[in-house]
Order: structure tokens, then sequence, then C-alpha cells
């Protein structure tokens, strides 16, 4: 155990002009480490204000000294060091009035201790703005499948959702929708990035087309429910939803070698922009999917994690709903993949493929006429505990948070906890362990590290690199629920302060989630 002395100087009127400073003392041998405040000059007064004292674990207590000098700043016993500390490379956030709290001089622990080495990688630098990338490939490179690049058609942040939401034009969309090429034609609106991480939520986004044509607006909401409609099956059934849920997958069994080969225009100009873009249009994902198992055969969960590694949009809420319907896992009927489909949407692509005389899709995909059933999960029917699956419907906690903690589903300037604590800092922390075994495209981070760079124009905002649990322990943060499985684990982990409802467009009911149209029949109107 060491024990820290915060000792200050004081300048009076005629010795250098009344500035002041605190400095870290692990003795009296040394002179310490100037962490904040103006320095006060020769002849100034000076004494210990305090003790701080340092755990092995981190934690570190304030007791204040009965002798501070009477003119000096006080820091009473119960109020936090107004300058950030730093112990043994441990970032201190405040936890009680007698903790010190926030961020000090590396070099001040480093005099009087080796640092632990292993906790490096718990505070990271916030991004700053057009440095996303290097800021990627420096602290997180090595959890990343490729060298992380941006996006070229999508950043992250509040103020580019923002903007995509001011520009939105839904004319035309119900007959567009589905075109792929050129990309002038295409009526996709390329909103659902900031839809998928609470940038844009999906109540704003539904208000936001309330005067458009009515056909449009129809089609265009159709889409918005789908997208909570996934999250209402995701958060009742969770990883159940890794495999089939009402048919057995067409699944072809003369399969491909290779389920997306490059050598076809179409597949080639699909996948190019899935690595470049991280985004496909809602039809060239359909071609893909059904490409990959409908026609060559490969398991389908490998394909959705491909999508899932690569898309900006990626949840597993939307992805999985999308793979099993157009295999024919969520419906009994596939989606059958083939030249035609092509003509259609994107003419160009035939014209200019090298196969185009032999094309390995011409015809439709053989798909078995029997395939069994898999076991029927009794949640598709009805949900035991409506109330588990949507979180709480208010504010769940009396606690006074010190910080909002963030996560990937809800990174907006709307999120509820962020909106109901506007001083306080924003928390992020990207999970080492999960990054490191799903091992996505850095494109991804960079979209993530776009987002928190932006937010932090506005807010003060801390990254760390570790797991929720190790870089939250003992903070008392709000937080918004998360319709996701793997919240509830890092909720109990953290233990928050506050918990708040996640907005939802419709909250989850009791009745089926067998398919969408079964589903969407419960709902009340909006």
């Amino acid at each position: 155990m060491m024990s820290w002395q915060i000792a200050f100087s004081f300048g009076g009127a005629g010795a250098g002009g009344g500035g002041w400073s605190y400095w870290l003392e692990p003795g009296p041998s040394w002179p310490g480490s100037c962490i904040g405040g103006g320095t006060g000059g020769p002849g100034g007064t000076g004494g210990c204000i305090g003790t701080a004292t340092a755990t092995a674990t981190g934690a570190v207590t304030w007791s204040a000294a009965s002798s501070a000098v009477a003119n000096a700043p006080r820091i009473p016993a119960a109020a936090t060091v107004p300058n950030a500390i730093r112990v043994m490379n441990v970032d201190l956030m405040g936890r009680d009035a007698r903790t010190i709290s926030g961020e000090a001089s590396r070099a001040a622990a480093a005099r009087a201790d080796p640092p632990d080495r292993t906790l490096d990688r718990v505070r990271l630098p916030t991004p700053g703005t057009g440095e996303e990338t290097s800021w990627v490939a420096e602290h997180l490179g090595d959890l990343c499948r490729d060298e992380p690049h941006a996006s070229g058609a999508f950043r992250g942040g509040q103020t580019a959702a923002d903007d995509a939401l001011g520009a939105l034009d839904i004319s035309f969309y119900a007959r567009r929708r589905n075109e792929v090429l050129p990309r002038s034609r295409r009526g996709a609106t390329g909103l659902s990035p900031w839809i998928r991480h609470g940038l844009l939520d999906l109540p704003r986004v539904w208000d936001a087309v309330a005067d458009t044509p009515p056909s449009d607006r129809r089609k265009f909401r159709d889409e918005l429910c789908w997208q909570e409609y996934s999250r209402h099956l995701y958060a009742r059934l969770g990883t159940r939803t890794r495999s089939a849920l009402r048919a057995a997958p067409a699944r072809a069994t003369d399969g491909w070698d290779e389920p997306w080969p490059r050598d076809m225009a179409c597949v080639d100009a699909c996948v190019t922009e899935l690595h470049d873009d991280g985004w496909l249009v809602n039809q060239t994902r359909m071609w893909m999917s059904s490409q990959w198992t409908v026609r060559a055969g490969h398991d389908w969960a490998d394909g959705e994690s491909e999508f899932f590694a690569h898309l900006l949009d990626g949840s597993r809420a939307a992805n999985r709903v999308g793979w099993q319907w157009t295999i024919g896992a969520g419906t009994g009927k596939p989606y059958g993949f083939s030249r035609w489909q092509v003509r259609k949407r994107a003419p160009q692509l035939c014209r200019s493929c090298a196969l185009s005389d032999d094309c390995p899709i011409e015809r439709w995909p053989d798909i078995p006429s029997s395939r069994p059933a898999p076991e029927r999960d009794p949640r598709l029917r009805s949900d035991p505990d409506p109330e588990a699956t949507g979180g709480p419907s208010e504010p769940v906690g009396d606690d006074a948070p010190d910080a909002v903690w963030l996560t990937a589903e809800s990174l907006g300037d709307a999120d509820p906890a962020l909106a109901a604590h506007p001083g306080l800092p924003a928390v992020f922390v990207f999970d080492e362990p999960l990054l490191r075994r799903l091992s996505l495209s850095g494109k991804r981070l960079v979209f993530l590290a776009e987002t928190l760079a932006d937010l932090a124009t506005r807010r003060e905002v801390r990254v760390y690199r570790r797991t929720p649990g190790e870089a939250l322990a003992g903070a008392a943060v709000a937080v918004t629920h998360a319709p996701v499985p793997g919240f509830g684990r890092r909720r109990d982990a953290v233990e928050p302060a506050v918990i708040h409802p996640w907005p939802w467009l419709h909250r989850p009911h009791d009745g089926p989630v067998t398919s969408f149209s079964a589903w969407r029949k419960r709902l009340a109107r909006r």
C-alpha cells in the first residue's frame, strides 16, 4: 500500500500572484509532479491538504488533513479533487464523496512504483475528428480482421445521422427500393447504419416521413416495422435465433466450393460494396444469402457471420431474420437467386460478366422438395414475460450516477440515459474479449470511433478497452436498456446506478412472432 499526499502552493499578494497548484507526492523526499492549477510564486504559503492511500488494486481513498493552511483553497473531506488523478494507470472516476476522482500524471505513479502494464489497455485516448482510422489502427487494430479503413459511403456520428435524415426523400421509395444499379436509381434510404447504433431511433425516423406520399410512406414504415419485429424476436428468443426457427434451410445438396465466386460479376460487385462501404441494399443482401446457402449449399450461419463482420448496420437481430427469411428457415419458402433478378435490377452486370455466355445461375436453383421441420420454440407463439423482453418502462434505480455508459446499441444524443444526464461524461467500452471473438472488419470500428469523436465535440467522452465489468467496476453509471441478450450479462457485471427504458417504436407484446404478419396484427396503431 502506498500513501500519497495532495499538496498545494498558494502564492501571496507579493509573491508571484495568487495562483495555486496541486502536487501528487509519494513522500517528503520527492517534490512531486504538478497536475493542475496555476502555480503560486516564491514566498507563497503551502501545505498538505490531505492524504490519498492507494491499494494494490488501484482503489484510492481520500482523507482530509486537519493542518490545511487557512488561506489556501480548501478541499473539504466531502468533495473530490478537481483535477483528475490516475494512480497505477487506473482511471478513478468519482465513486463517492471520499474517493479521489479522475485522471493523474502517469509520471507521478511511475516515479514511485513501476506501472502495471497489464492495465495500459483500460483507458484509451478519445479519438479526434479526422483521426479515427489511425486511432483504430493504433488502439484496436489487433482486434480487426483487416486493415482498418473508413467506409466509402457512410460516416459515423450524430452530425452525419442528422444530415442524412434532414436530406431524406422517400419519393418513389415503393417503386425503387429494390433497384441495384445504377446507384442513381436506388430508392433505398441508407439510414440503416445510424438506426442500428441508435443515432436515429425508429420513432424519430417514423415521424420524419409523416408528410410524404402515402404509398411511399406506407412501404417505408413497413420496413421500419421489420426492424422493430427483428428486435422483438431477438429480445424474446436471444441466441435461439442462431438456428432455424420454423423450417430446415433450403440448402443445395450438390454444393459449390466457393459460396461467393468473384468471377461472377454480380457477386463481385456485391462483395466489393460490402467490403468497401460496409453496406448493401436489401435486394443484394437477398442475392448473396440465397447464393451462399440455397445454391452453393454452405451453412447459413457462416454466411450470416460474414455479413455481420462487414455491415455497418450489422445486428444479430436484423441480420438473422433476413437470412432465415431468405433461405426458407423462417417461413418455409426460400428465395431463389438466379440471373433473372440480375437482369431486372442491374442488367449492366450481366452485360459485363465474363461468364455471360455460360452463366452458372442461369436457372432457378434446385431446392429439396421436402425438408424436416425443426422443433418449434414455444416462445414463437407467446411470450411468458413480455415485461422482461421489453425492459423497464421507466427509469430504474435511485442512486446518483457519475457517468453515462453508452452501448453500441444506443450511441445517439437522444439516448435516454445521455439525455437525462446532460452534464455527465459519456463512457464507451470496446469489449476486448467480444471483439477478439467476433473479428470484425476495421471499418465497423472506425464507424464507432467516428461516432465517439463526434460526440466528444459536445461533451466529455471516456473510452476504454476491456470488458464493461472490468472497466466500470464500482462506478456509478446510468445506462439505457438494450434489447439484446448480451446486455443482461454486462449489466449484472457493471451494476448500473440507473437503467433507462429503450425507445421502442412498439413495446413488445406477448403474442406470436411466428411471422411478421402475425406479429404486426397485435400492434397498436401509431
